[in-house]
């Protein structure tokens, strides 16, 4: 009698103590959209900066309320002047597709930041109905029911 295995299981999974530390590992380097929200929707400190990675036109396109805008081009020169190494920072970027928050974090983290990126960027900031800002004021658009439950304040995660 053969046992034909499924591609999921083709790898073992690992170890719970492995696991937890993998998963442990990866929230210590990241964050996403709706933690970010509620720690920023809060009211007072929320305890880091947040940091727009982007170029200027895409700031000026739509960016997150309270952002700092660094694009990680600049990062080198600006850092110093504009954060203080004590204070954690958040980096995001476009979105899923685009590694530039991740470049930004490497970046910060080469300086001496503590440094988180923010997952799903200002594609899922946006997709999930949350407020942003352009040079003609404030926005916000119906939350995507791919990305945010339509009749509940959080997604339960």
């Amino acid at each position: 009698m053969t046992t034909t295995v499924n591609p999921v299981l083709r790898v073992a999974p690992a170890a719970p103590a492995e696991a937890a530390a993998h998963f442990r590992a990866g929230l210590a380097f990241h964050t996403d959209v709706s933690d970010v929200a509620a720690a920023l929707g809060a009211g007072g400190d929320p305890g880091f900066v947040l940091v727009d990675s982007r170029s200027t036109e895409a700031w000026d396109q739509g960016h997150i309320p309270g952002a700092l805008h660094l694009p990680t081009a600049l990062v080198p020169g600006q850092a110093g002047q504009l954060l203080d190494r004590s204070v954690p920072v958040v980096t995001y970027c476009w979105g899923p597709g685009c590694n530039g928050a991740a470049r930004a974090a490497l970046a910060l983290a080469e300086l001496g930041y503590r440094v988180k990126e923010m997952l799903g960027g200002f594609e899922y900031w946006v997709r999930e109905g949350l407020a942003f800002e352009t040079w003609q004021g404030r926005e916000r658009r119906a939350p995507d029911p791919l990305t945010a439950p339509v009749d509940a304040g959080d997604c339960g995660c």
